[in-house]
């Protein structure tokens, strides 16, 4: 059993997360600016942003979990935001970030989503915050213990779909399905955030997830 402090715990990502964690036996503490729509039973509420996290509360969990979206007053927020944790944590525990699908290739050898012209204007400066928080990590000492994992393009809340169980892993590149569409739903991100705490493979690495 690992124990997870789930930063931002009550939104879209973060409460996914929390349920699955809990529903295979994890210990969860969850920090976040804002109550739970609907508390997950066994977590551990607390009130408190990003810039409250102290030493102490680092040093408690196996595993620090980071789902934040930079967007209104978090706006260029997450970004020093992170950096900030990944310079406090201890050594032993891991950082976990919650991505965007801007940060994917759109091929092997391809531009980034968010570098393409099909990419909404309207998310660009949400798109390139966490692309330099990716940036920031790469640049890390190589004792920090991280990953980052970016979720398909079709990864909103007002489509959250449905547990399956599976996803595919496209590496640094988007996951898109024979039909073109680039989806994951809010349960099936968290089976392979959690799956990567449990089974670790991607070691100071990002990689996309989708079907």
């Amino acid at each position: 059993m690992a124990h997870l402090l789930v930063i931002g715990g009550t939104g879209y990502a973060g409460s996914n997360i929390v349920t699955e964690a809990l529903a295979r036996g994890h210990q969860v503490t969850v920090l976040s600016r804002k109550p739970p729509v609907s508390a997950v039973a066994g977590a551990d509420y607390r009130s408190g942003s990003v810039a409250d996290v102290t030493d102490e509360q680092l040093a408690a969990p196996d595993v620090v979990a980071v789902a934040l979206s930079p967007r209104g007053d978090m706006e260029g927020r997450v970004r020093p935001a992170v950096a900030d944790l990944a310079a406090r944590i201890p050594s032993g525990t891991r950082l976990g970030v919650v991505g965007g699908a801007g940060g994917t290739r759109v091929a092997p050898d391809g531009p980034l989503l968010a570098d393409t012209p099909e990419f909404p204007d309207f998310i660009q400066a949400e798109a390139r915050e966490m692309i330099g928080v990716l940036d920031d990590l790469k640049a890390t000492p190589e004792t920090l213990d991280w990953f980052l994992i970016n979720p398909a393009a079709g990864f909103i809340g007002d489509n959250p779909g449905e547990r399956t169980g599976r996803y595919r892993d496209g590496g640094e590149v988007l996951v898109t399905g024979e039909n073109g569409e680039s989806y994951i739903s809010g349960p099936d991100f968290a089976v392979a955030f959690v799956d990567e705490i449990e089974q670790p493979a991607h070691h100071r690495r990002n990689f996309a997830v989708g079907y």
